[in-house]
């Protein structure tokens, strides 16, 4: 069975082997000082890491390591990083903590007096800086470029400028890339972009040089209730934008996705959900249903929900809005019991993700502690298939390796590799 069979096989619910990703979506990731260490902990050659999702630091896997981690997907995302520039023609850069990481030659970057990096949207130094890593940080954090909200003239497509068509030169993207994974063995996850309705990673607009309409999340966040028509116009058109986008990229290459990131937005906290499922059912199903409706009727993806926290009382509407597979499993928030999430939605949800915690266990307990959670969420979440096994959320910097390994090994162990 190759790796694509064996993904084919859990995401169908089929009992068998469960599959391992790394990489194939922007929330399965590694983080580049981690990759660093594995491929010397592995024997690879020692060479500077792409990153490949900017504000997680999030580094590109290579087929050597993922060779050697067992890795059973790949992916296929656009070329635009998250703070507008393209991954391409890489460049050195000195990260805050001394590693020589590989950038796209737009990234741009300035360093104040106290070892702050600050980064600019389209490397555009005009303008002022989209995001900031902190000298003591290993991620970059937005900073909020809100211009004065004038409610009487508020105009909807100011929150809507960074989604468009997708480009006919993207378009040959994504044709040029498929073609280098035509007889891939491996899972090939796909991220064409335009349907975020609300990810608080992308509202601030980071990718703007100078973001309009409303780009405060507390703002944004109070606008459910005080603006409900704005944010319904919003998503009208980023759904609209979504379904032509898709339908653009799957005019050129087909079916060769398997599986399509939707969308990221967040509706939990570590207690409770942000929303009420009645805000959610009334701003967001509408809008995920039409795009999942589209997909599924038109191709033969399957759609990829990512959502962290305790959400629970919102699961049912994600499989009433046609979402294939939840992720990142975060049953260590309330109310998200494995055993309950097994039974209450496993047959209508595929569980990617979820295979040890990411805030306790695998950075701060020991290996034995980590494989013994790890054989836990294999065998609640993996019975009747339905499961694909990455750990809950990227996996962060500081990350010990003996951690990452012994999780490895013991989903190998499991699988009785």
């Amino acid at each position: 069975m190759t790796s694509k069979e064996k993904v084919q096989n859990a995401v169908n619910h089929k009992e068998g082997k469960i599959p391992l990703d790394f990489g194939s979506t922007c929330v399965t990731g590694i983080h580049v000082s981690v990759i660093e260490k594995l491929r010397e902990y592995y024997g690879l050659e020692n060479r500077p890491v792409k990153v490949v999702e900017v504000i997680q630091m999030i580094g590109y896997i290579e087929d050597d390591l993922k060779a050697a981690l067992k890795v059973d997907t790949v992916d296929l995302w656009g070329p635009f990083a998250a703070y507008g520039y393209k991954n391409e023609n890489w460049k050195e850069w000195t990260t805050t903590w001394g590693q020589t990481v590989l950038v796209g030659e737009n990234f741009t970057v300035e360093n104040d007096e106290k070892g702050n990096a600050y980064i600019y949207a389209q490397g555009d130094t005009n303008f002022p800086p989209a995001g900031v890593m902190p000298s003591s940080s290993f991620f970059f954090e937005h900073i909020t470029r809100q211009e004065e909200i004038d409610d009487d003239n508020l105009n909807f497509m100011d929150n809507t400028e960074e989604f468009g068509l997708v480009s006919d030169s993207l378009v040959d993207y994504f044709k040029q890339e498929a073609k280098k994974l035509d007889n891939s063995t491996k899972y090939i996850g796909g991220m064409v972009g335009g349907a975020p309705l609300g990810d608080a990673a992308l509202v601030p607009g980071p990718m703007l040089k100078q973001p309009k309409g409303i780009r405060d999340l507390e703002e944004w966040y109070m606008s459910m209730v005080a603006r409900p028509e704005y944010i319904h116009q919003i998503f009208e058109y980023q759904m609209d934008i979504a379904i032509k986008n898709h339908e653009k990229v799957y005019n050129a290459v087909g079916n060769v996705f398997d599986m399509m990131y939707v969308c990221g937005a967040d509706f939990g906290t570590q207690s409770s959900t942000l929303y009420s499922p009645a805000t959610f059912r009334e701003l967001y199903l509408p809008y995920y249903k039409k795009i999942n409706d589209w997909i599924h009727k038109n191709t033969s993806w399957k759609t990829f929900k990512h959502c962290c926290g305790a959400i629970d009382p919102l699961l049912p509407m994600f499989i009433e809005a046609g979402f294939d597979i939840i992720n990142p499993v975060q049953w260590t928030a309330s109310g998200m019991d494995r055993k309950m999430l097994k039974e209450k939605y496993g047959k209508h949800l595929v569980f990617w993700g979820g295979g040890v915690d990411t805030q306790s266990t695998l950075p701060f307990k020991k290996p034995e502690d980590v494989r013994r959670e790890v054989l836990e969420t294999c065998e609640i979440f993996g019975r009747g298939g339905g499961y694909v096994f990455n750990p809950i959320h990227n996996i962060v910097a500081k990350t010990p390796i003996e951690n990452v390994v012994a999780m490895v090994n013991a989903l190998h162990e499991f699988n009785g590799d």
